[in-house]
C-alpha cells in the first residue's frame, strides 16, 4: 500500500515510518531502514514513469543531484539529534502533513507560467525538500510534486513523475549515509522492499490511468490513524 501511495503522489513514508516505530524500532534505525525499503519503491516507480514518458522533456540531472546533496546533509545531521527529540518530532510532522493534504489547494491539470525561476528552484527548493527527507522524511514525494505544480506551473502527472525521480535521489543519498553509519536493519528493510516494488508498479500504472485524485483522502486517513496509534503507544493519548 505504501509503495502504491508513494508512486501516485508521495507520502508512502507516512505509512512505513510510523509502522516501524510502532514495531518498537528505535527512531534512527527506523529512519535508516525506511530509506532502504523506500529506495526500491521510488526506483521502480521512477523507472516506470520515465519509460512511459510521463516525466515530460525536462532534463532531470541537475535537480537529481541537488536533491541528493540536500538529503545527504540532512541524513548526516539527524544522527547527531537525540532520540527523544525525534520521538517528539515524528507526531508533529505527521500532523502537519495531514493538515497540508487536507487544506492544500486543488490544482487543475493544466500547465501555467512558473512563479519561480529554474535556478532558484533547483538551488533552494529542491535541496531544501531533500534536507527534510534526510532528517525526518514522510510525504517528500508529495512536497516535490506540489512544489513543481505551484512554483513551476507543471501539470500534475509530469510533476508527480519528476517528483519520483528526485525522491529516488534523496532516498539513495540517505541510504548511503545510514549504511555507512551502521544504522540499517537489513533483513527488515529487505522484506519491506518486496512489497514496495509491487506497490510502486501498481501505483505508477494508476497514475497513467488518472488515479491521482484518490491519493489525498487515502493519505489523510492513514496519516491521522497512524498519528493516533503513535500517540497512544507513547502514552500521550488517553
Amino acid at each position: 500500500m505504501a509503495g502504491a501511495v508513494d508512486a501516485v503522489a508521495g507520502g508512502g513514508g507516512l505509512l512505513t515510518l510510523p509502522a516501524l516505530l510502532l514495531a518498537q524500532v528505535p527512531p534512527v534505525n527506523a529512519l535508516a531502514t525506511n530509506k532502504l525499503q523506500s529506495c526500491f519503491g521510488t526506483f521502480t516507480s521512477a523507472v516506470s514513469m520515465y519509460r512511459g514518458g510521463l516525466a515530460g522533456s525536462v532534463k532531470m540531472t541537475v535537480p537529481f543531484f541537488c536533491a541528493l546533496a540536500g538529503s545527504a546533509v540532512g541524513t548526516i545531521m539527524v544522527q547527531f539529534i537525540d532520540a527523544s527529540v525525534l520521538t517528539l518530532l515524528v507526531p508533529i510532522v505527521l500532523a502537519g502533513i495531514a493538515l497540508y493534504f487536507i487544506f492544500m489547494p486543488k490544482y487543475t491539470d493544466v500547465e501555467r507560467p512558473p512563479k519561480m525561476g529554474t535556478r532558484m528552484y533547483h538551488s533552494v527548493v529542491v535541496p531544501g525538500i531533500g534536507f527534510y527527507d534526510g532528517t525526518i522524511g514522510g510525504g517528500t514525494g508529495s512536497f516535490f510534486a506540489a512544489a513543481g505544480i505551484s512554483l513551476r506551473g507543471q501539470r500534475i502527472v509530469p510533476a508527480s513523475a519528476q517528483a519520483r525521480i528526485m525522491n529516488f535521489a534523496t532516498n539513495i543519498a540517505s541510504l548511503a549515509v545510514f549504511a555507512f553509519s551502521g544504522k540499517m536493519l537489513w533483513l527488515v528493510g529487505g522484506a519491506m522492499a518486496i512489497g514496495q516494488v509491487i506497490g510502486a508498479y501498481l501505483g505508477a500504472t494508476a497514475v497513467s490511468r488518472g488515479g491521482a485524485r484518490l491519493v489525498r483522502p487515502v493519505v489523510v486517513v492513514i496519516c491521522l490513524a497512524m498519528l493516533a496509534q503513535y500517540l497512544w503507544q507513547q502514552g500521550w493519548l488517553f
